[in-house]
């Protein structure tokens, strides 16, 4: 085992460092860009890009502590970052009397330090994940408890090496419980101050049960007393999945569950300005792809051009999807979903939906506001009254706007569902996506889907 070094004060140090050289690239990629007339190209200027960073320094500080973060989260800590940054600028610009430099300078200089501290940050972690996984900079930790919540967190920690976590032991009174734990050293409570001390112990997590008052009361004596991070990890159980607010109950701490990130007001606000973004222009430029769909579906067979249907919506309301008519008029249409062979479709009806064009018209229902362009997929009535029996969470589903296209169809989880576990299937990626979205998930969803749409996809009938 190799002897430890603490490098993590000069690692903190080293990329808060990096971020400033970061705004510095930033500022000069700008400068350069308008070398002429640019308002920045002045040393005032400069100094205040500086200083207007340190708020976002102090305020995302945690950027370079969180050893367990994923990159969609990183992605959306720099555009927030970014927006105080180009906020702080512009204030500290009128504050100095430099109006000639305004408001476009300060937006195009936040644009730019968004990609770059996107990109530093990502490759920085990658970076010293691989530092981690070489041995050095690491976190020596114990865990109390070797219940089903102890054996989790380890888990956890052990899942990646990246993570420069280095479990030491696990400890618990519970001699059956401590059985269960394999490759692993375990002990009793009783020598945990002992091993605490020896071995020099950063971290430990504490999973036992907070009502032993005498036992919690002595465990964060020991890591007060040996200058160890204590970590209370509550009981953990399946059932509590999902996301958990801080919140507490008189002077009691207490944890408030999110279904959703799309329940607040911010994040509905930006779904929804994406969702016009990509609407509207669409809705204007329609005529130019619908007019010769249109001619073609009317030659194809007699009927409508558009087909009509009362499908499942936010919070279990019915609403009218729109979709072009792929299929002769039947009455079966409201009750049996498309197979790949189905004798009902049109040839022409067969290419619209295997390129997905036959969505298109739904990008109305987004503009009126009962869809999303991301989301799940809107079932037919009568599947939501037969699903909603037989799957658990089903009705979840419905917490958002249905989407023309949704994480469950990129994953390949659509077309017919002869089977139930494929309706489940789709019902827990559905899930997923409500209790983990954000902008870039959604950025990324759209492109997989036009991905798909080129390749095509052998579900899509």
């Amino acid at each position: 085992m190799k002897d430890r070094v603490r490098f993590g004060k000069y690692i903190r140090v080293a990329l808060t460092v990096g971020d400033f050289i970061v705004v510095n690239l930033a500022y000069f990629l700008i400068c350069f860009i308008v070398p002429d007339t640019n308002p920045l190209d002045s040393k005032w200027a400069w100094l205040i890009a500086n200083l207007a960073f340190i708020p976002s320094s102090a305020f995302f500080s945690g950027i370079h502590n969180d050893r367990i973060i994923y990159a969609d989260r990183v992605v959306i800590n720099a555009l927030q970052s970014s927006v105080l940054y180009s906020g702080t600028f512009l204030a500290l610009l009128y504050i100095f009397d430099l109006y000639h430099v305004g408001a476009t300078a300060s937006l195009s200089l936040g644009v730019v330090l968004f990609i770059l501290l996107s990109l530093w940050w990502i490759i920085s972690r990658k970076l010293l994940k691989r530092f981690r996984r070489m041995g050095f900079n690491f976190k020596r930790v114990i865990i109390i408890g070797t219940g089903p919540t102890g054996r989790l967190v380890a888990r956890e920690l052990a899942s990646d090496a990246g993570y420069g976590y280095r479990l030491m032991g696990l400890f618990d009174d519970d001699i059956n419980a401590r059985a269960q734990i394999q490759g692993e050293f375990t002990a009793s409570l009783d020598e945990v101050e002992n091993f605490v001390r020896l071995n020099n112990i950063d971290i430990i997590y504490y999973t036992v049960s907070g009502e032993n008052e005498e036992t919690i009361r002595r465990m964060m004596l020991v890591a007060d007393e040996a200058g160890a991070e204590f970590v209370y990890v509550p009981k953990y159980h399946p059932i509590l999945q999902g996301q958990f607010q801080l919140s507490s109950v008189g002077m009691m701490p207490a944890m408030t569950h999110i279904l959703s990130p799309l329940h607040t007001f911010p994040n509905k606000m930006v779904k929804r300005t994406l969702d016009l973004a990509m609407a509207i222009p669409f809705c204007l430029l329609s005529p130019i792809i619908f007019v010769p769909i249109a001619i073609a579906i009317k030659i194809s067979s007699p009927g409508p051009v558009f087909f009509r249907q009362k499908r499942t919506g936010i919070y279990g309301r019915d609403f009218v999807c729109y979709k072009f008519r792929t299929m002769r008029v039947n009455d079966q249409a409201d009750t049996l979903q498309a197979t790949a062979n189905d004798p009902r479709k049109t040839k022409l009806g067969d290419f619209l939906r295997r390129t997905s064009i036959d969505e298109l018209p739904q990008f109305f229902n987004v503009l009126i506001g009962n869809m999303s362009v991301v989301g799940p997929r809107p079932h037919m009535i009568s599947h939501t009254e037969e699903y909603s029996t037989l799957i658990d969470r089903y009705m979840v589903r419905h917490a958002v706007k249905p989407g023309i296209t949704g994480w469950a169809q990129v994953n390949g989880f659509r077309g017919a569902t002869k089977q139930l576990w494929q309706m489940e299937k789709r019902v827990e990626h559905d899930v997923w996506y409500i209790r983990n979205w954000n902008i870039f998930l959604d950025l990324k969803i759209i492109f997989l889907t036009l991905f798909n749409s080129f390749r095509g996809e052998k579900n899509a009938y």
